[in-house]
């Protein structure tokens, strides 16, 4: 028999048991914990731009400015506006801009370069442009402008009710407001980019999608009243505006429209 040292217990098989169990049982503890800890410390907006932890207000604020301050973007959605519903697509830029719009009744395309503006629409839209003021559609003018550039002059109630949708900082402007009370909602993302949600007055406002990723552009606007849902992406991509081909132009002096 081995003799054991003065001053020591013997070390028995239970010793070892429980030894050895309350090993296990620390290391499970320690290992819910720092589980439970991860879980809980968790940061949302880990690797994002860090404008979700923003109040509702600055967010909406950093938006209007990201977009303010960018070159380009396209627009494209649906917007009501005066009754009537248009469905655009406009790529727009600080000097110009071109894309489709179209409405129930007529779709067109839309070019401004400088304050150029040029329209191009079939036949039967001008038909009835010419003819507003008479009641009767002007089948010979419309003849010479479908499917032409026509160049809008200035001064003509055309230009005026078209040149907004080739104005950056005007249709922005327009667009972008949310009324009522804001909020922070639903964290999200918008073709893979993770985005923050702004709502006005619980929705009835409006609602405002912005990134969390890089400059917290808007990326998706929801008008209130219903009056229309658009997307906002393309930021800062260059904007090829240029003018129409000489035969592709019809400059119509001084009024294209009958409307007075």
């Amino acid at each position: 028999m081995t003799a054991t040292p003065l001053g020591t217990r013997p070390r028995t098989l239970t010793g070892r048991r429980r030894t050895g169990r309350a090993a296990l049982v620390g290391a499970v503890c320690a290992g819910l914990a720092a589980a439970l800890a991860g879980c809980g410390g968790e940061d949302p907006d880990a690797g994002t731009n860090g404008v979700g932890k923003l109040p509702a207000a600055k967010i909406e604020s950093k938006a209007r400015a990201a977009a303010q301050q960018a070159d380009t973007v396209r627009l494209s959605g649906n917007v009501v506006s005066q009754g009537r519903t248009y469905k655009l697509d406009m790529r727009l830029a600080k000097n110009g801009a071109k894309g489709e719009l179209s409405t129930k009744a007529a779709a067109f395309s839309l070019l401004r370069v400088g304050s150029a503006l040029y329209l191009k629409a079939d036949a039967a839209f001008w038909a009835g442009e010419k003819g507003a003021k008479s009641g009767t559609p002007d089948e010979s003018a419309a003849a010479k402008l479908g499917g032409k550039y026509v160049k809008v002059p200035a001064a003509d109630p055309v230009y005026k009710r078209f040149s907004g949708f080739t104005d950056k900082d005007t249709l922005l402007g327009s667009l972008l407001g949310l009324h009522g009370k804001l909020a922070t909602g639903d964290r999200s993302d918008i073709d893979g980019v993770r985005t923050i949600r702004l709502t006005a007055a619980a929705g009835a406002g409006g609602t405002l999608d912005v990134s969390l990723e890089g400059t917290p552009y808007p990326l998706r606007l929801q008008r209130a009243g219903g009056a229309g849902v658009v997307r906002l992406d393309d930021w800062g991509k260059s904007v090829d505006l240029k003018a129409p081909a000489k035969d592709q132009v019809v400059d119509y002096g001084s009024r294209v429209s009958g409307r007075g």
